[in-house]
């Protein structure tokens, strides 16, 4: 995908009339943008200044949205919406996720991946591949990728949005990676908890404020086995003990930490919250393909689907 810094501007204008933005707000926002110039400061002082002919204003609230339009006239004419090429949720077709300017493409087989692959390298709809940075995850047995002489990197799992995505769909792996960040994140607060003029209720807040959040970033899409939920129980109780300065060699029921801590809504709990508020929300919006997935799902169990088919949901 393009970078906002790279957005030219006169094929930001044509772009905006043909998505249908009103002339005069057209002209109103190529006034913001007429005249810009830029310069460089560098070790040896500054460079002589320059027109600026690229890029969407950094922090302005237009920016975001003028990057999206940009973007999304790209995606329509490679095609993808047209092509046959993807994976089939609650009957419809879906070959590609974006999140700003990440996209991942998705397909069946490696030659529909190579089809997809092939409509959006074209340098008519302003995209060009960085090899580099191109990475291939299947979830079966995939041979070596070539594009344009160049060897693209096929991978077991990757980090996409923050979250650790695996080609078993395995939750585990995210959930670890998870509590490992948010144990490095307790250790840098020691400092703060060894303070004796913070008093215990405000180091609580701390760690629920610094430390809940890290853990349980994109809990909402977990699968929580029991090994799981052990894990991120011990999580806790590892944190109020390194709170209270408890070793786990003293004598010290976890109780006793409970009642000290006094921390109302457990971890799990609080991650278990969050699940329910996706699901509402999810259950609230009209056209959602979660939800017809997951209504779907439910006719068929009512008409005789096993148990074992509707796991997935239930979790």
């Amino acid at each position: 995908m393009p970078k906002p810094l790279t957005v030219d501007h006169n094929k930001l204008w044509k772009i905006l009339k043909e998505m249908g933005i009103p002339d005069h707000l057209t002209c109103l926002l190529r006034n913001l943008y007429a005249g810009q110039e830029a310069t460089v400061r560098t070790g040896h002082g500054t460079t002589d200044w320059f027109q600026v002919g690229k890029g969407v204003h950094q922090g302005c609230i237009l920016s975001p949205c003028l990057f999206n339009l940009y973007a999304e006239y790209i995606m329509r004419n490679a095609g993808l919406e047209e092509a046959q090429a993807g994976i089939k949720v609650a009957r419809r077709n879906n070959n590609n996720l974006r999140y700003a300017d990440d996209t991942t493409l998705m397909a069946e087989s490696e030659e529909e991946l190579k089809s997809l692959l092939m409509k959006v390298e074209s340098e008519k709809v302003g995209l060009k591949l960085n090899i580099q940075k191109m990475k291939i995850m299947a979830s079966g047995p995939i041979t070596s990728w070539e594009i344009d002489g160049e060897t693209v990197e096929t991978v077991s799992d990757f980090i996409f949005l923050d979250s650790r995505i695996t080609a078993d769909g395995d939750c585990s792996h995210e959930i670890k990676r998870c509590l490992l960040l948010g144990r490095k994140v307790m250790i840098n607060l020691d400092s703060i908890f060894k303070s004796r003029y913070i008093t215990l209720p405000t180091k609580v807040r701390l760690v629920k404020a610094m430390v809940s959040p890290v853990v349980m970033y994109g809990c909402e899409s977990w699968t929580v086995k029991k090994a799981e939920r052990q894990r991120i129980d011990a999580f806790e109780l590892w944190c109020w003990r390194r709170l209270l300065r408890v070793p786990w060699t003293a004598r010290r029921y976890n109780q006793s930490i409970l009642k000290e801590i006094s921390p109302g809504c457990s971890l799990e709990g609080m991650m278990l919250k969050l699940k329910l508020q996706y699901f509402g929300h999810l259950t609230r919006r009209v056209d959602s393909l979660e939800k017809t997935d997951a209504q779907r799902d439910w006719g068929q169990e009512e008409k005789g689907t096993t148990e074992d088919e509707m796991a997935g949901w239930h979790h």
